[in-house]
């Protein structure tokens, strides 16, 4: 197992620089100049060259990608073509907004998904079954941007003033702020990766909150987040009970399981304890899926629900044509989606001691 984990996590490099590479060229391959985008269309040839010099964009393609890979290694991701900013600062003011929209967007998936699938599993054919597919095909339809201002208005306008009231928008309620870690520490040299920390967890609600024991911003931050979450989380929670119920009614049909239930083991005891557990591989894919690809941003989500999230900014500094920022957050989500990919292949052997690796 210990082998399998390091073979793996050499893998990280070759399929990181693939990424690299890749976003690289089809930045640059997008029709228009970041010069003209910056500068406006007025901009003479002189403000152009001086602006391609300053950001060594005038620099052959191979030469501009071995100096960007070199200070990768060096932890510098560069400055923004826009604003001039750190990317490793852009990317720890967003980042931490998507980590907290997808962690409560999986949970709410998984638990009532694989819920959902049992219930339709153990009712096959019957009402609860049908009446379940049909929710999860119903939602797995559904487009993100139209229940997200479904849920907006029902649960701010309709339900207004009474105790089941949600805001439909934004981050944090008025009033409400987060206050820098690196300030209330006492930190003020803090570089590199140790500033890449301060920032992420600065920038996230949650833990700002519970770092700082302001419990009132932990509870606004995830008060804001249940219609995101439920928004961007039910096409995950539909396709994770369809998974459920296959895999279960293919594990309920096994010999093993045949030959428990003719020893008398009690029904509920055999499906908890052996033919869900055995069903649990092709879920547990699909929740690393899914997990991957929410953290790679939801726009329409972050958008309608104004939040502050990886997926518009990725947005933004494509049509900006901001190619350090694109790269960035494209090095990033590449390293989540690897270590999420990590995490689920490593819990197969913890799940099904038969496909261990030695």
């Amino acid at each position: 197992m210990t082998q399998f984990l390091v073979r793996r996590l050499f893998l990280i490099l070759p399929v990181l620089l693939g990424i690299l590479l890749v976003t690289f060229i089809i930045t640059r391959l997008v029709p228009g100049d970041p010069c003209y985008v910056m500068l406006g269309e007025h901009a003479t040839e002189d403000s152009c060259n001086d602006f391609k010099a300053r950001f060594g964009l005038d620099k052959s393609i191979p030469e501009q990608f071995i100096r960007y890979v070199f200070n990768i290694l060096q932890g510098d991701f560069g400055n923004s073509l826009k604003d001039r900013r750190p990317i490793t600062t852009i990317i720890g003011e967003r980042l931490p907004m998507t980590i907290e929209l997808t962690i409560l967007a999986m949970i709410f998936a998984s638990i009532f998904g694989i819920l959902l699938g049992v219930v339709s599993a153990l009712n096959r054919n019957n009402f609860a079954d049908t009446f379940t597919m049909l929710g999860a095909n119903i939602g797995v339809s559904m487009p993100v941007f139209w229940l997200g201002l479904l849920l907006a208005y029902f649960f701010a306008l309709v339900l207004k003033g009474t105790p089941f009231a949600l805001p439909p928008s934004g981050r944090l309620s008025a009033g409400m702020s987060m206050v820098p870690l690196a300030k209330i520490w006492g930190i003020t040299d803090a570089t590199g990766i140790k500033a890449f920390i301060l920032a992420m967890l600065s920038n996230s609600a949650i833990m700002n909150g519970l770092l700082t024991g302001n419990l009132d911003l932990v509870g606004d931050a995830l008060k804001h987040l249940i219609l995101p979450a439920i928004a961007v989380g039910t096409i995950s929670l539909a396709i994770i009970a369809r998974t459920t119920r296959s895999a279960l009614l293919d594990v309920l049909g096994q010999d093993y399981i045949r030959t428990a239930r003719a020893k008398g083991l009690p029904y509920s005891s055999l499906v908890r304890k052996h033919a869900l557990r055995n069903a649990l591989i092709p879920i547990v894919t699909i929740i690393g899926i899914q997990t991957g690809a929410l953290l790679s941003g939801a726009v329409l989500t972050e958008t309608i629900f104004s939040l502050p999230g990886v997926g518009s900014r990725m947005v933004e500094a494509i049509l900006g044509r901001d190619y350090p920022v694109v790269q960035g957050f494209a090095v990033v989500i590449a390293l989540i989606f690897v270590i999420t990919n990590l995490i689920v292949d490593a819990s197969y052997a913890y799940l099904d001691p038969r496909i261990r690796v030695k």
